[in-house]
């Protein structure tokens, strides 16, 4: 088992990584100050599964916990299943001691988050993710929100989890698909910040693709290491933590282009990573090989590098929807080279269009 903590003075917390955390869980749960009550958000898929098995592992630790499941999905990230979830808390008797543990992926993990953040404003959260998009990401550094009609996470909060518990087991269940969406996540970390790691993963394709043990310990540990890293130097996003948008902007506007159905998020993020390539190097900032060298890892871990069903001026204007422009003017996350990015807030339309027409 591997522990990776993530330093946020008052607010820090432990990640802990490995194959079979139930002693992990049964532990922690029996030190923390929880009330006796608490409640499990899962997902249609996941909570057949796993379910049992978490609500069995808690009652063990001496909570009284009921599983709650909302439709698989990014629809379920809204104000309306947030509601129902509020009615479920109040009706179960939960205090503000009552922990809420977040079991399943990214849209779980947010919603279940932004419920604990609000509920009597704010309860103990514990995240236990099972999708390798929600281990390598969206569990860590307490961004929690649900979408609005007119754009992506643009109703949500900073609050981070009391603990992550990440069970490689999990993993073993995931659908081929959820599996290559979960590696569009590591292929941004090792090209924000990590030029080894985007090393180790074109080195070892098979091992990635097919999420060898010791490859995804290894992946999901990495990953975790740079946003815990990220995080603690800026925990609300106030500057470097910017970085971890880097394939954002143009994947959040290709998921509401496409309702949010055809996509799921990893696949955006590829994609919008090859269009923050492309508008890096029309700015001068990389040559043609860098670009080369993500589209061909991209398409070599099984992730699309073309929007289909949208259009350049739909994907254009979407993108000021988006939570981090501010102003009037988009921050773009671009590569000076693989490993290091950096903000830009000034690229030109016409830049920004050009790079759009190669990814539609």
């Amino acid at each position: 088992m591997r522990i990776v903590p993530v330093e946020l003075g008052k607010n820090s917390y432990d990640i802990y990584i490995g194959n079979g955390l139930e002693q992990q869980i049964r532990d922690f749960c029996q030190q923390a100050c929880f009330s006796g009550k608490g409640l499990i958000v899962t997902d249609t898929n996941v909570g057949p599964i796993y379910g049992q098995w978490l609500q069995d592992l808690l009652q063990q630790a001496g909570l009284q916990v009921e599983v709650y499941e909302v439709p698989a999905g990014e629809s379920s990230k809204s104000m309306q299943m947030a509601e129902k979830l509020f009615t479920k808390c109040i009706e179960t008797g939960m205090d503000r001691k009552s922990p809420v543990f977040a079991l399943g992926g990214g849209v779980v993990g947010d919603l279940a988050g932004f419920v604990a953040a609000s509920y009597m404003r704010g309860v103990p959260f514990v995240q236990v993710p099972t999708s390798l998009l929600a281990q390598v990401d969206s569990s860590v550094g307490g961004k929690v929100a649900v979408n609005h009609p007119l754009g992506k996470n643009l109703i949500g909060a900073f609050y981070q989890p009391k603990a992550v518990f990440m069970d490689l087991n999990t993993l073993q269940t995931l659908p081929k698909r959820e599996i290559y969406t979960g590696l569009g996540e590591i292929i941004k970390y090792g090209i924000i910040y990590d030029a080894r790691f985007f090393q180790y993963l074109e080195d070892n394709i098979e091992q990635v693709a097919s999420l060898a043990n010791e490859a995804a310990a290894h992946m999901t540990a990495r990953s975790c290491e740079i946003k815990a890293d990220v995080v603690s130097q800026d925990e609300k996003e106030l500057g470097l933590r910017a970085i971890l948008n880097f394939g954002h902007t143009a994947a959040h506007a290709i998921e509401k282009n496409t309702g949010y159905t055809k996509y799921n998020h990893g696949e955006a993020v590829a994609i919008g990573m090859v269009c923050a390539a492309y508008i890096s190097k029309a700015l001068g900032m990389i040559d043609q090989s860098v670009v080369d060298r993500v589209i061909s890892l991209i398409l070599k871990l099984h992730l699309p590098i073309k929007a289909q069903g949208c259009t350049v001026e739909d994907l254009y204007r979407d993108i000021f929807h988006d939570k981090k422009t501010v102003g009037g003017k988009v921050k773009w996350i671009l590569m000076e080279s693989i490993g290091q990015v950096c903000g830009n807030s000034n690229v030109p339309e016409e830049i920004v269009k050009g790079a759009m027409q190669k990814i539609v």
